[in-house]
């Protein structure tokens, strides 16, 4: 029997597909619980608009994805562990830690598996992929630093960032100097010496 799906039904097809299934498995299963109706030409009708929809709601997703993608791009989230005097830690930094980290610092709440699943056991700044949209893939600097010396580490970064703020203060303060005219250098000819 032809049927049209309503909804993704596992290793048959998503909605909308019109799929060829046993009389026994459309009747008992698929149509009683509405995921599926009998393939007429008034359905079929219907299932076109049903693609068309999932057509653009599928490209609204993406648009959103991508968006959401640039947004993280480049993030760096810092995390102090236990870690021996060989910069190996005591344990590791999973993937649902770096999601809680970005959820904090940017407000972005993803998914723990879109995080790519490299085991990260070492004191370091490590570049971690998120899969998330086509156009880009964003990737999250995780800079691990050992516990003890956390402390210190974001108070240097706090100064250097107040270093940088003030250079650039400066700089916006600070008129342009007029760029100074530079004279030609030609050689005058004394007006006897002409041959």
């Amino acid at each position: 029997m032809k049927v049209i799906l309503l909804e993704y039904v596992y290793k048959h097809g998503v909605a909308g597909e019109v799929i060829d299934v046993a009389d026994g498995f459309a009747r008992n299963y698929l149509i009683p619980k509405g995921l599926a109706v009998k393939a007429t030409s008034g359905e079929m009708k219907r299932a076109q608009k049903l693609r068309d929809q999932a057509v653009v709601r599928r490209a609204e997703l993406e648009q959103r994805m991508n968006d959401l993608a640039r947004q993280i791009d480049g993030v760096e989230l810092i995390f102090g562990r236990r870690a021996a005097v060989t910069g190996k830690l005591f344990g590791s930094v999973t993937t649902t830690e770096i999601a809680d980290a970005l959820m904090e610092a940017t407000g972005v709440d993803i998914n723990r598996r879109r995080i790519s699943q490299q085991a990260l056991r070492e004191v370091g700044t490590h570049e971690v992929a998120v899969r998330l949209g086509n156009e880009i893939s964003p990737m999250l600097k995780v800079t691990i630093v050992p516990e003890q010396e956390l402390a210190e580490f974001l108070a240097q970064r706090e100064q250097a960032e107040n270093a940088d703020a003030d250079a650039a203060e400066e700089e916006a303060e600070t008129p342009a100097e007029e760029p100074v005219a530079e004279l030609d250098a030609t050689v005058l000819e004394e007006p006897g010496e002409q041959q």
